[in-house]
């Protein structure tokens, strides 16, 4: 399961702070840092991975005392960038900051896939976790995710649901849960999630699993209505509306996430100091305002717990993507 953590206030932040700063620093590997670390973003400058690598980089350069530069290396949805750091010395100094797709999903779609992610890279820390929203028009017959299920088991091929593609988290997310609920959707793709939206406030497909951040704006003005959260727990933006797993399809999880993850074979004791400043980093103010400003969850996973939870994905998306189909 994935450990949950909503943000904590301010004066147990303090605390945090000052415990999360000391003692994991002190187990530093000896001479490590002593140049400058690399991050590489997957993605082009701009989206919400660079900005959180952007703002990890920042905490991590302050703790540990060498610079710490982003490099954007985007393409093949996240699977260039994430194949160079792979390929890159094993000495803590490149580092990727990695996705769902790049590291979990990739693997399951794709037979050519250059790297593996369960054995190719030494995860320092899941950072943090986004899950998803199970949405519909507000005017729509649907009031629950029996209701859907319901629905689409008499109705074969007939529920649809929008995504902005093919292998993306929304995507996978309606593919996990045809096939936990025993049902088939249909997926209609979209070339990006504003469109899917648009189509969806207009009455024009059934559904979507939708980004939380954006969705909860039309919730809240009448326009949309949240059967359930894919995450494991209540999400902090939509207070009420209970797990998909407490609505009626039991065990159900579904969350895109993002990590730091180092090139298999990095020494234990580097990865227990870039984790030490990934602890220090996530009670920081400013990194909690950025949370709170896009409806993250923390997760800061050590990376032992990190490794299982990477495994398990791999496993679980390519259960999906077999079941489905959908191997490119």
């Amino acid at each position: 399961m994935i450990k949950r953590q909503f943000l904590k206030g301010l004066g147990a932040l303090a605390l945090a702070m000052t415990a999360g700063l000391s003692a994991p620093l002190a187990q530093a590997a000896e001479g490590f840092p002593d140049k400058p670390i690399t991050i590489v973003v997957p993605f082009p400058p701009g989206g919400s991975t660079d900005l959180l690598a952007r703002k990890i980089g920042e905490s991590l350069a302050a703790s540990l005392g060498q610079p710490v530069v982003v490099e954007n290396r985007g393409g093949a949805g996240g699977t260039v960038g994430a194949n160079y750091v792979a390929k890159s010395d094993p000495d803590g100094y490149t580092l990727l900051m990695g996705v769902t797709g790049s590291n979990a999903i990739s693997a399951a779609l794709r037979d050519d896939l250059p790297y593996n992610p369960v054995t190719d890279f030494a995860p320092v820390s899941i950072v943090i976790s986004s899950p998803l929203a199970l949405v519909v028009n507000a005017d729509s017959a649907f009031q629950s995710v029996g209701d859907v299920i319901t629905y689409a088991k008499e109705n074969p091929d007939t529920f649809t649901h929008g995504t902005p593609g093919v292998g993306t988290s929304m995507h996978m997310a309606g593919e996990l849960f045809a096939l936990d609920s025993g049902t088939t959707l249909v997926h209609v793709p979209y070339k990006g999630s504003a469109a899917a939206l648009q189509d969806l406030l207009g009455g024009r497909i059934d559904a979507m699993f939708g980004d939380i951040l954006v969705t909860s704006e039309y919730i809240e003005a009448g326009r949309l209505r949240a059967l359930g959260v894919t995450g494991t727990q209540e999400h902090y933006l939509l207070k009420g509306v209970p797990t998909i797993a407490e609505a009626g399809l039991p065990g159900y999880a579904a969350v895109s996430w993002q990590g730091l993850f180092a090139p298999a074979g990095t020494p234990d004791d580097v990865l227990a100091t870039l984790y030490g400043a990934i602890e220090a980093a996530l009670q920081t103010e400013d990194l909690q305002a950025l949370f709170r400003e896009r409806g993250f969850l923390v997760e800061g996973m050590d990376p032992a717990t990190s490794k299982a939870f990477i495994a398990d994905e791999v496993a679980k998306w390519t259960k999906v993507v077999d079941a489905a189909g959908l191997k490119q």
